[in-house]
């Protein structure tokens, strides 16, 4: 009995020390927010970035723990869109410039004007960037903090053009002679983007091609199908298959990226934001970014509002601490440090004169086209909530069908046309009502 007894009492005062032990991992705990952030780009170049962002983060504000969700490139839009229809969305998110009319019509995100007029921010990044982003959803309100921005260029291997004696492209027609004479039995002379976010890149190469800066001319009308597009889209997906890669019909971001950094193609359209894959597999002399190329009348035509937001979704039952992340990396030296590493242009301007940027022969050749005078911008209707889904459901299924023979350009511009107008139209009614 007395063993008993003995054996009882060990065991109540474990339990007890258990029971103690318990308390105290809670306490430890308590007062600690969780808030969950979601980007929309990840892979093995960028997650590392936002990690070693994350902690610094946790480093100045240990009673906030943030946990990081990566979504790759592809499937970004239709994860938010599937989150936001079950209303289980992140409290925290990188989200592209076009998805906010739409995300804002659904009332998706939470306006950040109060958070961001009291903010050290206010006055530092990018004033135009961030009216944009007002002018671009129907309440006018401000969704998302641009903590980067983007260029559409064109990567060149230079060590390999010197050795053709062939000169790197500054008009379309030297671009399209380039791409011919560049292509061997070794390798092709440039590469599609096929698949996923293609319509993107297509529509940025169109306009700089015909020199327009809308959607719509004088008269309302849709631009896409204006001959001077049906007469770029038909040489330059007729390129397909004989100086690109037969892959290219359904290669995404990653797979052209890769044939650019492998040795498989001479050429590749994509922006600055790639610089960072580059460099890791190429060395500095043997790759060179240059702006797409000019107009007849040698104007460089670039799309605005080319910029990653952070945005607050409006389920977030902490938004103060959700701010706190939002500012923490749109500081200086957070912006600098992930841009830097990405190869992309700070919307900070206390960054701007960091000696990183001054160095940086990409980024040079961004501010070549953004300070030039003659410059456009022409402006997408991102203010039509379903812009985005047009490109991904309309304009990336319709260059396959073309670069597969399913269709003719023709045909797949006037679907696009269409598909803008409608929605146009429909925008139009609602604003009158």
């Amino acid at each position: 009995m007395r063993r008993g007894i003995y054996i009882l009492a060990i065991s109540l005062a474990v339990l007890f020390i258990l029971s103690g032990c318990g308390e105290n991992t809670e306490t430890k705990g308590e007062g600690q927010v969780t808030i969950s952030f979601w980007d929309e780009n990840a892979g093995p170049q960028r997650t590392p970035i936002w990690e070693e962002l994350i902690e610094r983060f946790k480093e100045e504000n240990p009673d906030i723990n943030v946990e990081y969700v990566g979504i790759p490139n592809k499937s970004a839009k239709s994860k938010l869109d599937a989150a936001i229809a079950a209303d289980d969305m992140p409290d925290v998110g990188s989200v592209q410039t076009s998805w906010l009319p739409e995300f804002s019509v659904r009332e998706a995100l939470l306006p950040l004007d109060s958070y961001f007029v009291e903010s050290e921010l206010s006055g530092l990044i990018n004033e135009g960037a961030t009216d944009f982003n007002k002018q671009i959803v129907q309440d006018e309100q401000l969704y998302g903090i641009p903590y980067t921005q983007n260029l559409d260029v064109i990567w060149v291997r230079k060590d390999w053009f010197e050795d053709a004696g062939v000169k790197i492209p500054v008009t379309w027609e030297e671009f399209f002679t380039a791409i011919e004479e560049m292509t061997t039995e070794e390798r092709y002379g440039y590469t599609i983007r096929g698949g996923a976010g293609g319509s993107f890149q297509l529509q940025r190469l169109m306009f700089a091609y015909s020199g327009f800066d809308s959607y719509f001319d004088e008269d309302g009308n849709v631009v896409i199908n204006h001959p001077k597009h049906v007469e770029f889209v038909e040489r330059y997906l007729g390129l397909y298959n004989e100086y690109t890669p037969k892959s290219d019909i359904t290669n995404g971001y990653k797979e052209m990226i890769a044939g650019f950094d492998t040795g498989v193609v001479a050429m590749v359209h994509h922006n600055i934001g790639s610089f960072g894959e580059h460099r890791k597999a190429l060395e500095p002399e043997q790759f060179q970014a240059i702006p797409l190329p000019q107009t007849e009348d040698g104007r460089y035509i670039a799309e605005g509002g080319n910029t990653i937001n952070m945005a607050i979704f409006n389920t977030t039952e902490h938004p103060d601490e959700a701010w706190k992340f939002v500012e923490f990396i749109n500081r200086a030296e957070s912006q600098s440090y992930w841009n830097e590493e990405v190869g992309q242009i700070p919307t900070n301007s206390d960054v701007l004169d960091e000696e990183w940027i001054q160095n940086a022969e990409h980024i040079k050749t961004a501010f070549e086209v953004y300070d030039n005078p003659e410059t456009i911008l022409y402006q997408p209707p991102f203010y039509l909530s379903d812009y985005r889904s047009i490109l991904d459901n309309t304009v990336d299924p319709g260059t396959q069908a073309v670069m597969s023979g399913e269709k003719t350009v023709q045909e797949f511009l006037d679907e696009w046309a269409k598909a803008i107008k409608d929605s146009e139209d429909k925008y139009r009614e609602y604003m009158n009502n």
